[in-house]
């Protein structure tokens, strides 16, 4: 019975050490950085700096979970913005763009530019 009672507690405890040792090498939420340029451009309604950040954030955790990058934006006007990731794992997304045409910047054009983001930043061929 102690015999049993010992390979319990061994698989636990190798259980528990492998659930932690998964969680330290899983990206964390601060493996996503945002850099905005200009940030003072946007519009008040649109939330600011803060909020298209988020978007990006928000758009690359659900289109691929736990990829580190940082964003760099760069806002050009109140309607033109341009931005570059760059992996974690050291890929380039080169410069993308977003023109808002017959308005000013805002959340619903921050969250197509963060899709738009997310989606050629899945695209990008595996490194190596």
């Amino acid at each position: 019975m102690r015999e049993r009672l010992g390979y319990a507690v061994a698989a636990v405890a190798l259980a528990a050490s492998a659930q932690a040792a998964c969680a330290m090498n899983a990206p964390s939420s601060d493996s996503a950085q945002c850099k905005v340029t200009g940030g003072d451009k946007l519009p008040p309604q649109s939330g600011g700096a803060d909020a298209l950040c988020a978007e990006i954030k928000k758009a690359v955790a659900a289109r691929i979970p736990g990829v580190g990058f940082t964003a760099n934006v760069t806002v050009v006007s109140d309607w033109k913005l341009g931005a570059t990731i760059i992996t974690a794992d050291g890929r380039h997304l080169p410069e993308q763009r977003h023109v808002v045409l017959d308005a000013k910047l805002d959340r619903q054009s921050f969250e197509r530019f963060a899709s738009t983001l997310a989606n050629k930043l899945a695209e990008l061929p595996a490194k190596g």
